[in-house]
């Protein structure tokens, strides 16, 4: 199985800028796409960013300009560089990879989530 962790959630101010970070750990044979989602109260999960094992990019366009993806491979790790931080981008965010199981298999797995809070 994979357990994917994800850090650098919190309080910050409009107009700041926050770093998440994703590790994938267990058993597969390769992470292939990584990406980070979102979801704010009442409303329902939605696309933030994606990115290939090659490293191609896809953006939600609330987010194009101000946030970027990027990812280590050899570390298994993904990160969400968020700057100019505005209040609706307060959600929690979520950690997603699909693990190439078998050469035949691959599966999606979710982290448990980090708090973004933006607020004066």
């Amino acid at each position: 199985q994979v357990q994917l962790v994800e850090s650098g959630g919190g309080l910050v101010q409009p107009g700041e800028s926050l770093r998440l970070s994703c590790t994938a750990s267990g058993t597969y044979f390769s992470i292939n796409a990584m990406g980070w989602y979102r979801q704010a109260p009442g409303k329902q999960r939605e696309l933030v960013a994606t990115i290939t094992s090659g490293g191609s990019t896809n953006y939600a366009d609330s987010v194009k300009g101000r946030f970027a993806i990027s990812r280590d491979n050899a570390k298994n790790t993904v990160y969400l560089q968020m700057n100019s931080l505005k209040s609706e981008d307060t959600a929690v965010y979520y950690c997603n990879a699909f693990a190439k199981l078998t050469p035949t298999l691959s599966r999606p797995y979710w982290g448990q989530g980090t708090q973004v809070t933006v607020s004066s």
